[in-house]
């Protein structure tokens, strides 16, 4: 390597790095760049691997003569041994080699890596358009689309690593580069761009393909596009192919449609939201932003000379308003700026769901329709089968049973909305002769049901679902049997067993734990009802501190945590001796354990205000800052018990007392 280096005069590449003027550095570092190729090209594929973090040949240079190069100092090598003596006839000679060509710097800049393809897709892959753009320029047509051993181009490597960049050169040399497939799998590089998210890139192909996509390879590419969750982009595909709404996918023989139907957080039913992100979300006004983009403005010589109606003064007037007061929650909500991009996802992915039903047609509703809405409401995405049905109010056949069997709520509220074809419905059957109340007393998929925590606010979910269900159905169909002789109930109390165990043991062990918590509050509150702070007058019999206020705020809180801590105690032991039959976890149990909840964490507060009233009746008039101090541990078990325990009060009093997971939604016209 080294001769080869001084014959071309390139030994300056590997040895200390002159100083240069700037002009003359691109024409060098195109010169050392073609040496780097030719020292990469000379070495094997792991060699290739283990320099490839180097951007210079001096680097690359170093990296070999560590690795390989015998130091001056160090002792001569030791001789071989002698081979060991052996009966067998020496091995034949090996063939002599051709002597290895040596490279010129046309050649050089040709030069191809086993792992890499030539040296435009290895500084494609860098990043480095300077290189990129003089390679291009020197390399010939039919070079620029050589392919690597995977079967990618150059421009494939640019799709791959979102260098949009370096496509949009190669593009304008080639644009033949963006229909070439590759070698396996035959994906174009618009293909690669979606499946690796790059949205610039992808949006830099789509301007630029000419061929007709309404084929294969297009709805591959809508399929990719909607997996990426661009559904923006999805939207003008479907818009400028119509076609592509009906066509299946090759491979999964999934219609776009399919896709868009499994995509639970590309719609606003599958986002999980706090309490101050479901405020946001339903103030976000992404619309005004989209069509403004900054603050409207009219000219005051047009508004001074009549130019614009008053009308349309006072509506840019309140569009000014509505911008500044989206400025202003911006600086005060900075989270307001996360929640926008989902908000402009959903409803992207609403149009593009009604955009892809549009463009379908009834012949579909074997192919497509049935097996969308099936999905949805398995999933549980109101807005799929909310948008089919308004389309094609004929393909809603059963959707309210899986609803139901999946325990999707909000698909299934929404039979709230389809006027009398619910008593339809409700007398579907399957093949078993179960009908709706049937497959609903079956017990909810593991998923659902570890949603709640609990088992004792499990089996209460799953009575909501009975009875919700049960109050939806005929008559007839509560005591109607199956093909195995069985009536819902019967199937209820069967799936429903362990589940019933589990809760019952839950509620005793969580009722024993808060027992032993209200028998020491008794106890503690009890002494000191009897030894009272300052001693009795001998005399009287009187505390000696009866007049203090403080005194009555001690007297007050001890006596009203004592009576709290006795009703929770009483709570928890109704609870320990219920009979836990299957309606008692409906409403019996909940109300107990929230009651005793409740009234123990009023205790735990009344005892904390006792302990801090008699502090300061010994200590007060002469360590007042102590009171500071006393109260600041004083809530340190207040602040525990609402941090711990404080969620499940708020998730059985929820559960028990809220709203409810069943209802209309708001609508200002019926769904069918």
């Amino acid at each position: 390597m080294l001769r080869l280096l001084k014959s071309e005069n390139k030994l300056e590449f590997i040895e200390q790095r002159k100083k240069m003027k700037r002009e003359d550095y691109v024409v060098w570092r195109r010169k050392e760049r073609l040496v780097m190729g030719c020292i990469l090209g000379a070495l094997s594929s792991e060699l290739v691997l283990a320099c490839d973090r180097f951007d210079t040949a001096r680097d690359i240079w170093l990296k070999l003569e560590q690795m390989y190069a015998r130091s001056k100092w160090a002792p001569p090598p030791r001789p071989p041994p002698p081979p060991p003596k052996s009966v067998l006839p020496p091995p034949p000679a090996m063939p002599s080699l051709p002597p290895r060509k040596v490279l010129k710097e046309d050649d050089m800049e040709q030069a191809t890596f086993p792992s890499y393809g030539t040296l435009l897709h290895l500084e494609v892959g860098r990043g480095d358009l300077d290189v990129v753009e003089t390679l291009v320029q020197e390399f010939t047509y039919k070079r620029l689309k050589v392919k690597d051993r995977h079967g990618n181009s150059a421009l494939h490597i640019a799709a791959l690593t979102g260098n949009t960049a370096a496509a949009r050169i190669l593009v304008d040399k080639v644009p033949a580069l963006l229909n070439q497939p590759t070698t396996r799998g035959g994906r174009l590089p618009i293909h690669d761009a979606a499946r690796s998210s790059h949205k610039d890139t992808l949006e830099f192909f789509i301007e630029h393909i000419t061929d007709d996509f309404n084929s294969s390879k297009g709805v591959l590419l809508l399929c990719d596009v909607i997996d990426a969750g661009f559904y923006d982009l999805a939207l003008s595909l479907v818009t400028k192919y119509p076609d592509l709404a009906r066509m299946k996918h090759d491979e999964s023989r999934k219609s776009a449609l399919e896709r868009l139907s499994r995509k639970e957080l590309a719609f606003r039913s599958g986002a999980r939201f706090n309490f101050w992100e479901q405020l946001i979300y339903s103030f976000g006004d992404v619309q005004l932003e989209e069509e403004t983009g900054a603050s409207p403005q009219t000219s005051d010589i047009e508004t001074a000379l009549g130019h614009v109606e008053w009308w349309k003064w006072y509506k840019i007037q309140v569009q000014k308003l509505q911008f500044n007061l989206l400025v202003a929650i911006d600086k005060l909500v900075p989270q307001r700026r996360r929640i926008l991009p989902k908000i402009l996802m959903h409803s992207q992915a609403v149009e593009l769901l009604a955009c892809l039903c549009y463009n379908l047609s009834k012949e579909d509703k074997e192919a497509i329709y049935n097996n969308v809405m099936m999905t949805a409401a398995r999933i549980g995405i109101p807005e799929v089968v909310e948008v089919i049905a308004e389309t094609f109010p004929d393909t809603v056949d059963k959707f309210f049973q899986i609803a139901a069997t999946n325990r999707c709520e909000q698909v299934f509220n929404l039979i709230y909305q389809t006027k009398d074809h619910k008593h339809i419905y409700s007398n579907l059957k399957d093949s078993s002769g179960n009908n709706v109340l049937h497959l609903v007393a079956k017990l909810a998929p593991p998923h659902k049901l570890n949603l709640v925590s609990g088992a004792t606010l499990q089996m209460q979910r799953e009575l909501q679902w009975f009875k919700e269900v049960e109050n939806f159905v005929h008559p007839y169909a509560r005591e109607e049997e199956n093909n195995d002789g069985k009536t819902p109930k019967m199937v209820f109390s069967k799936e429903h067993k362990k589940l019933k165990e589990d809760g019952e043991k839950w509620m005793k062990d969580t009722a024993n734990s808060y027992i032993i918590v209200a028998a020491l509050i008794i106890t503690v509150v009890f002494a000191a009802a009897i030894t009272v702070p300052g001693g009795n007058d001998s005399n009287s019999g009187y505390p000696m501190l009866y007049k203090k206020e403080a005194f009555i705020v001690f007297a007050v809180s001890d006596v009203g945590s004592l009576f709290t801590s006795i009703t929770s105690l009483l709570m928890f032991l109704s609870i320990m001796t219920s009979r836990y039959a299957e309606e008692d976890f409906m409403y019996a149990l909940p109300k107990r354990l929230c009651f005793g909840l409740l009234t123990l964490f009023i205790s735990i507060i009344l005892l904390m205000v006792a302990f801090c009233a008699s502090t300061y009746v010994m200590l007060g008039r002469e360590h007042k800052s102590v009171l500071i101090l006393v109260a600041a541990f004083a809530s340190l078990p207040v602040a525990c018990f609402v941090f711990l325990q404080f969620p499940l009060l708020m998730a059985v009093v929820s559960s028990t007392y809220g709203r409810g997971i069943f209802g209309k939604r708001v609508r200002y016209s019926p769904l069918f």
